[in-house]
């Protein structure tokens, strides 16, 4: 796992051997540690961890990416990453989490590490959903509230969260039952009933965006937006116009998230947003994207006002100027202009 600060500060630098050789030597049970920690780090091997603000970290190489909430109460989790790399997710999160309560700690006053408390899916997609059952049942849930029973039972594990329209789609596709969200919502938006790690947290519920089931998730004390597909800072949005998404509803969320942004100095820095795929971001790339998908929108809109085609339209190469930063990746400039005419051509 490689840890590193956002926005080309350097690599944190963790020197794993210093003291091993000693270690060793003095006890069996720190050689028994050791080689804990060496098969974590193995295990963890294509995982990057980028700290945020404050609590908040960033799990890159999974899938989508996972925002984490690392604290005093556990580990709260924004999606999961795709299935197969679940056991390498949960090795860097304890990494990360025995790196964390080693700082300025004197071994003899470090606590057990908390498990992973809530997984909040910002949509049903794989790569965001697929680590679901494994992560889940890795985890465990709070006592108190609406939680009764005994959490030693094997259905107790960490609380999924998510707008119901994802329950719905995930029992559609057949999810095992410990990946489905135990709390959903219908209205504009959840809370959850507590702080978390000594923050508010909210699921905002983004309507027919990339899909139906959108949420966009803030923490409110350390400014820290994760946006999930909504805004992929590598690709186009991906609308997947089958499970419900639009171009107004990417627009809708894009221009939501602008009015929550505050920057800390003209258009930089301020509020971080974690994009579903892709670097931590701020106002300014938040608003190229806007613009750019706002852009492209307007020039099919347009064309389809002059009567041209969904061939001839593509063969104008209407995304042409954002091609070389956002038509490489596996969702082509074809298909998001596809998906826009198609999305402006809908009944209503």
């Amino acid at each position: 796992m490689k840890t590193f600060h956002p926005r080309g500060l350097k690599k944190l630098k963790v020197n794993r051997f210093a003291c091993f050789a000693v270690a060793c030597l003095a006890s069996g049970a720190a050689v028994a540690g050791y080689a804990q920690q060496n098969r974590q780090a193995a295990a963890a091997t294509d995982i990057e961890i980028a700290p945020v603000r404050g609590n908040i970290y960033l799990l890159a190489g999974a899938g989508a990416n996972i925002t984490l909430s690392v604290g005093s109460d556990g580990v709260l989790m924004v999606d999961s990453g795709t299935a197969d790399m679940s056991a390498k997710v949960i090795a860097a999160i304890h990494k990360l989490q025995n790196e964390i309560a080693m700082q300025g700690q004197p071994k003899s006053a470090i606590q057990p590490v908390k498990p992973i408390r809530y997984i909040l899916n910002t949509s049903a997609l794989p790569d965001h959903t697929g680590g679901n059952p494994a992560l889940a049942q890795a985890g465990k849930t709070f006592t108190g509230g609406n939680v009764a029973g005994d959490l030693g039972d094997v259905g107790e594990g960490a609380a999924i969260a998510s707008h119901e329209n994802v329950l719905q789609r995930l029992s559609d596709a057949k999810m095992a039952t410990r990946g489905l969200p135990t709390e959903t919502y219908f209205g504009s938006q959840m809370k959850l009933s507590h702080f978390f790690n000594g923050e508010g947290v909210q699921l905002l519920h983004i309507p027919n965006a990339i899909t139906d089931g959108d949420s966009i998730v803030n923490f409110r004390l350390s400014d820290v937006i994760s946006a999930g597909d909504i805004f992929d800072f590598r690709s186009y949005p991906p609308i997947d116009l089958q499970k419900g998404g639009s171009i107004q509803g990417v627009l809708a969320g894009l221009n939501k998230m602008l009015e929550m942004v505050i920057p800390e100095f003209r258009s930089e820095g301020g509020t971080y947003v974690i994009p579903g795929h892709g670097r931590i971001c701020d106002t300014a790339d938040l608003a190229y994207y806007r613009d750019m998908t706002t852009i492209i929108r307007d020039r099919v809109q347009d064309a389809m006002k002059k009567g041209m085609t969904l061939d001839q339209i593509k063969a104008s190469h209407p995304t042409e100027d954002w091609d070389g930063r956002f038509g490489k990746a596996a969702y082509t400039p074809d298909m998001f202009v596809d998906a826009v005419y198609k999305s402006l051509s809908a009944k209503k």
